[in-house]
């Protein structure tokens, strides 16, 4: 299946609804803007293999490029709207984009981003400017019949690691035609009922992968994608009732803001529309799922993987209700618990969590980080420890890396310890993820001042806003503890696990 067909079928049913706005655009002008995105990217040189980047936001655009860059055989590197000029611009260098296209409400800092990059073009939505032409108005003379030549394109998004910049995740080029079947369609229609009566809320960021996936699965079984700008806890329950909405994707974080809604605001939207509710990026807490359930039902749908798709795990509410805390059963690939010489172990052992018969992925530009991410056995990871039951039921138990999960979202701390220490008042740093009931893990930053300087709120408040300035909101710690000295091992080698234990064992203290 595939959008194009849909517009044929039924053309005027709302592929897009902008929930706070209203705003719908319908199957037939999603395909027709498509095919005339698809013919300009093929006007401007763009052929199959070659890469597409984005700055957008959660608007019709999204899905109109990426439908375009899908039917011209393109790899879509869709760029976080929240990242640094900097990040932007080695995103957009390291891809290999030719051209990047940005919402208008980002064309400054796209141009900011773009200011050394001579070789690469920048359009924005509608606007001109300086240096960005308008899409929109490049692609509106083309026809709105398909490129002649159409072939299945793929995304190629970045998946942050445990230090060092992110990486692009590259999957080989779909063979055969632009409607070739995809693991997330098997599992909407197999596991949550999806198909063209769907009406799914889109409640994250679509420059993520799963959000973004997830939306145009939908489309490709022919629903309907209501799509939220922001999140906002009582203004979901109202989109929910207002859209009648069957379907729809969480993070753990977005439950935690839902429950603590007052219950006479819980109590006043209907949500029986709902069918399925599925959540993943981040471990839920148990309790938190607990009342998820008793409130909506046995309706949630859990999964576990990442932007590297090696392998997929998932289970139902009655599962996860026999077996509270697990990610569920292989879906995708086949689930294997290692010791760390590449032995697998039995059933019940701890150890690093692979996945076997998954489809395989490098990360573009980085051949080392690719051979890590398999085994001897040619296994993938995404770098979690767990273990498995004898039902095959999969347990996470612990990350290897320290990588920090908050919202839903992946923030490495290695780089934000390295900007804290070019600070001039920074002698050394360290980086941590601390349980947040909210957030599921916040940021916190372990500072020992240079010689000289005063410990203290002001020093927090100067270090906030230069890692903001540098790094970005995302990555910016909501706390500063200052030390003396950091523990570090003879060798030099920071000893993040004591803090990690001391400062979870202080909130966990304070609970």
């Amino acid at each position: 299946m595939h959008p194009s067909m849909h517009a044929l079928s039924s053309p005027q049913k709302p592929a897009i609804i902008i929930a706070e706005t209203g705003q719908a655009m319908d199957y037939w002008t999603l395909d027709a803007q498509s095919n005339r995105s698809a013919h300009a990217l093929r006007a401007l040189g763009m052929q199959r293999g070659d890469v597409v980047a984005t700055l957008f936001d959660n608007a019709v655009e999204v899905f109109v490029l990426g439908l375009a860059a899908q039917r011209a055989g393109l790899y879509l590197t869709s760029i976080s709207n929240k990242l640094s000029a900097a990040d932007v611009a080695y995103i957009a260098r390291d891809c290999g984009a030719k051209l990047l296209v940005a919402s208008d409400a980002y064309l400054p800092l796209a141009e900011q981003a773009l200011l050394d990059t001579s070789d690469l073009r920048l359009f924005a939505w509608q606007k001109e400017s300086i240096v960005a032409r308008s899409w929109s108005d490049l692609a509106s003379p083309y026809p709105t019949s398909p490129i002649s030549d159409q072939a299945p394109g793929t995304d190629m998004l970045y998946s942050s690691g445990t230090t060092g910049r992110p990486k692009g995740v590259k999957f080989p080029l779909p063979e055969g035609g632009i409607d070739h079947p995809t693991p997330l369609m098997t599992m909407g229609t197999s596991l949550y009922g999806m198909g063209a009566d769907t009406i799914y809320l889109s409640t994250s960021p679509l420059y993520h992968a799963a959000p973004l996936r997830w939306a145009m699965t939908v489309h490709r079984l022919g629903g309907t994608v209501v799509v939220m700008r922001h999140f906002d806890a009582e203004q979901t329950l109202k989109h929910i009732e207002q859209f009648r909405v069957t379907h729809a994707t969480f993070v753990p974080t977005h439950f935690v803001r839902l429950l603590k809604l007052p219950d006479d605001t819980r109590a006043r939207y209907d949500h029986s529309s709902l069918r399925a509710v599925v959540h993943a990026a981040a471990p839920c807490p148990v309790p938190i799922k607990q009342a998820m359930i008793d409130w909506w039902g046995p309706i949630l749908h859990e999964y576990y993987s990442g932007t590297e798709q090696c392998g997929i795990t998932a289970l139902t509410s009655s599962e996860w209700l026999a077996k509270p805390g697990s990610v569920g059963k292989a879906v995708l690939g086949t689930v294997k618990i290692t010791d760390d010489d590449g032995n697998e172990l039995p059933v019940g052992s701890e150890g690093n969590v692979f996945f076997a018969n998954g489809p395989a992925f490098q990360y573009h530009n980085d051949p080392e980080k690719t051979a890590k991410a398999y085994d001897r056995n040619g296994w993938a990871t995404l770098g979690d420890i767990g273990r498995i039951d004898e039902d095959g039921y999969l347990f996470l138990t612990d990350r290897k890396s320290f990588m920090i999960i908050s919202g839903g979202v992946n923030i490495y701390p290695q780089e934000i310890e390295n900007c804290l220490v070019a600070h001039p008042k920074v002698a050394d740093a360290a980086v941590i993820g601390v349980p947040d009931e909210e957030m599921g893990e916040r940021v916190l930053a372990i500072v020992q001042p240079a010689a000289g300087v005063q410990a203290g709120i002001p020093l927090g408040n100067e270090l906030c806003d230069y890692i903001r300035s540098a790094l970005g909101g995302v990555k910016t710690p909501r706390a500063f503890e200052f030390r003396d000295e950091l523990p570090r091992e003879p060798t030099g080698k920071l000893m993040k696990r004591k803090l990690v234990e001391e400062f979870r064992t202080k909130v966990a203290a304070a609970a």
